[in-house]
């Protein structure tokens, strides 16, 4: 959401901020959507190696909470907007490695989710990347 700030500072042209962000976003888009198991997958490890630890110096972890306040807002929020306002607000709010994971958690089954992510990131970058060409 920043970067054309970057690309206006370092003196690019709207056409090269504007590609340079999109490949950015979309190359960071598919890296976290398509290995967003791996990824899910590695925090599960990583609480279950940290409660062995913590069992082994005779301490018991906590049971994590799995309802919390930000589970809450972004679940009434995918249930507002559905799958076209979650792969726009997601990637574009949270940041694209977190939205593209957390769209991945809710809508990988449905094959049109990463053209969405993709198309929207397209309309985000370049209204973004105007906008600060024109209060430039």
């Amino acid at each position: 959401m920043f970067a054309p700030i970057a690309g206006w500072a370092a003196e690019f042209s709207f056409l090269e901020t504007f590609l340079v962000c999109i490949s950015g976003g979309i190359l960071s888009a598919s890296i976290f959507y398509f290995g967003s198991s791996y990824f899910m997958g590695l925090a599960v490890k990583r609480r279950a190696r940290r409660a062995m630890r913590l069992e082994r110096k005779g301490k018991k972890m906590k049971e994590p909470r799995k309802f919390t306040r930000s589970n809450r807002r972004i679940i009434k929020i995918k249930s507002a907007v559905g799958i076209y306002g979650v792969t726009w607000m997601f990637p574009l709010f949270l940041s694209v490695p977190l939205g593209s994971i957390i769209t991945a958690k809710f809508y990988k089954h449905q094959k049109q989710t990463f053209p969405l992510i993709v198309l929207f990131l397209v309309v985000d970058c370049i209204s973004v990347t105007s906008l600060t060409f024109l209060l430039k």
